[in-house]
């Protein structure tokens, strides 16, 4: 077995019909779309290779606004990377986070921590893009498509360009931008994904611990699809300390009905309308899922996340981005789980995707 050197997927040389030739290396391909990708620009790759041995642990966040910026903060704190470049076409703003932070380093683990430009993206582990327009009370996140689609078109190709090892996308309508951000980049599936239902699926988890009265790291479930008024809980998969949700709910003693289901789902779908209506944006909560997606691939930890990635055929669904539990380490998406969903789910599940492919028909990136 070997490594496609564009997407860094396993690869039989002796099952695979794509190889070549390249200053007297053979390599191999799983598809001819890689080999493709390869033979037009074989340094970019070789480069991506050299970069994997080395620990830069180097993070570039795209906008310091208030969840880049809260994420730098949190992520310093972390103590799981090495450098953090903060990047904003407002450099006045960067620079003031910049500061901001630095003077918090006798606190922490030693970071280097950096106003930047595009081009500090070309040795980076992870790019974070977090800017764009922000949501406004009462506007919801399918309504930001086409002005951040827009900004996309300008700076996605910025980045791309500079060869990261992985963009991640953070600004919403988060489904959609993936989409548009993999387009944009040129690059293979598995090194574009976005937060997806990782903040979601955190607070289902908070509050059904809550209501459960159980400690939250004891309540494990998903939500999936949209990253907004379409997702989906996937509550016949949902265990609680390893028993089945339905089975703990027997036992359990709190009379917890539908109505009680229902209610609490909403809190979670409509959460961030209610921050947002209070505080004008959203920020701590998106940065902690931001830091556990960091860390999963910075420490090559094979975690199962809810990011949002390209689905091909998986679930019955095709060229659209969704969030369903994904493998995630060093090279990024290492695998898209088969999640066992009851009809219900699954119905409402292709009722998100359609709800998706109808808007990126009419942005025409597909």
């Amino acid at each position: 077995m070997t490594r496609d050197p564009v997407c860094g997927m396993s690869v039989d040389e002796t099952e695979t019909d794509y190889h070549t030739t390249y200053s007297g290396e053979k390599y191999s391909f799983c598809t001819n779309r890689c080999k493709q990708s390869f033979e037009h620009d074989p340094e970019r790759y070789l480069a991506h290779i050299k970069a994997e041995g080395s620990d830069l642990r180097k993070v570039v966040v795209i906008g310091a606004g208030q969840v880049g910026s809260t994420y730098a903060f949190t992520l310093m704190n972390s103590g799981i990377v090495n450098h953090i470049v903060l990047v904003d076409t407002n450099r006045n703003l960067a620079e003031g986070n910049v500061m901001d932070l630095r003077h918090s380093l006798p606190f922490v683990s030693p970071v280097q921590i950096d106003v930047g430009s595009y081009e500090d993206c070309r040795d980076a582990d992870l790019v974070v893009v977090t800017a764009g327009v922000s949501q406004k009370p009462g506007e919801t996140r399918l309504d930001l498509v086409k002005k951040n689609a827009a900004i996309f078109g300008d700076i996605i190709p910025k980045i791309a360009a500079e060869n990261p090892r992985i963009i991640l996308i953070v600004t919403n309508p988060v489904d959609i931008l993936t989409c548009v951000a993999l387009k944009l980049s040129g690059y293979p599936m598995n090194r574009v994904f976005g937060t997806g239902t990782v903040l979601d699926t955190a607070r289902f988890r908070s509050l059904l611990a809550k209501q459960c009265e159980v400690d939250s790291h004891n309540v494990h479930g998903f939500i999936i699809g949209e990253h907004g008024d379409s997702e989906v809980p996937v509550w016949s998969r949902l265990t609680v300390g390893g028993v089945s949700f339905d089975n703990y709910c027997s036992f359990c003693g709190l009379a917890c009905g539908s109505n009680d289901r229902d209610e609490l789902f909403g809190k979670v779908k409509n959460a961030a309308y209610e921050i947002i209506e209070k505080k004008g944006y959203t920020s701590y909560a998106i940065s902690h899922a931001l830091v556990r997606i960091t860390g999963a691939i910075l420490r090559d930890e094979h975690s199962i996340l809810t990011v949002s990635s390209l689905l091909d055929g998986q679930y019955g669904v095709k060229d659209v981005c969704l969030s369903v539990p994904t493998i995630i380490s060093k090279t990024g998406i290492i695998r898209i789980l088969d999640l066992q969903l009851n009809e219900s789910e699954e119905r409402m599940f292709h009722e998100s995707a359609k709800t998706l492919s109808g808007i990126l028909r009419e942005l025409d990136i597909q």
